[in-house]
């Protein structure tokens, strides 16, 4: 399930009203994670808003669609959790939550806390290129055509060539998935691994911030 841009919704999937106590302000990227998790625990305290999942692709307008989101919404609200980790912002997001006082997601990226930041930091993995569920299913989109290898397919090797294999890490246990990364990794000519993650620290993070 994909977002409009600008959308916010409750746990039963229905429009929010400003009605919950707490505003998940996500990257677009995450929505089926963080709705699955929802569900999941019956959170009913969360309404959700997410930003435009595209923002992966330019990490340096992060920070200010943050800030402008939390400008509108936040009076709302008795307090905002931000669902990027520092996703390549340079510190910019973490000094800018900090500013507002309000908490964001723990890591680099998310690569890091789908697999758990302890555990990906302790890898030290430097040539791989990682792909999430959602990138799995918006490989063209967020990848192949941004890159311009649908037109230009000479280019993979300047672009992937120091890359040393496709590593998915899945959310989920879905074969079709697995089928498509697995897809990709032969499209740009890498090696394939697949670890199975699940939700990772994004769901340590909501658990502790349901339960404080």
């Amino acid at each position: 399930m994909e977002l409009p841009d600008d959308h916010a919704l409750t746990r039963d999937g229905m429009p929010a009203t400003g009605r919950g106590r707490v505003l998940l302000l996500a990257c677009g990227a995450l929505a089926r994670e963080v709705l699955a998790l929802i569900r999941l625990n019956g959170w009913s305290r969360f309404d959700l808003q997410c930003l435009p999942a595209i923002l992966h692709n330019h990490p340096e307008r992060i920070t200010g669609a943050v800030e402008a989101a939390v400008a509108r919404h936040g009076a709302d609200y008795e307090r905002v959790f931000v669902l990027y980790a520092d996703c390549g912002t340079g510190g910019s997001l973490a000094a800018a939550c900090a500013r507002l006082g309000i908490g964001m997601l723990a890591g680099p990226h998310c690569y890091s806390f789908f697999e758990g930041n302890a555990a990906f930091e302790a890898r030290g993995e430097v040539t791989a290129f990682y792909l999430t569920d959602f990138l799995t299913r918006q490989f063209d989109a967020f990848c192949w055509r941004p890159l311009g290898l649908d037109r230009h397919p000479e280019l993979r090797e300047m672009y992937f060539g120091n890359y040393e294999r496709l590593v998915y890490l899945a959310q989920t246990e879905d074969p079709a998935l697995t089928a498509r990364a697995e897809e990709a990794a032969a499209r740009l000519g890498l090696p394939f691994e697949r670890r199975f993650t699940g939700y990772g620290d994004l769901a340590a993070e909501l658990e502790a911030l349901a339960a404080g």
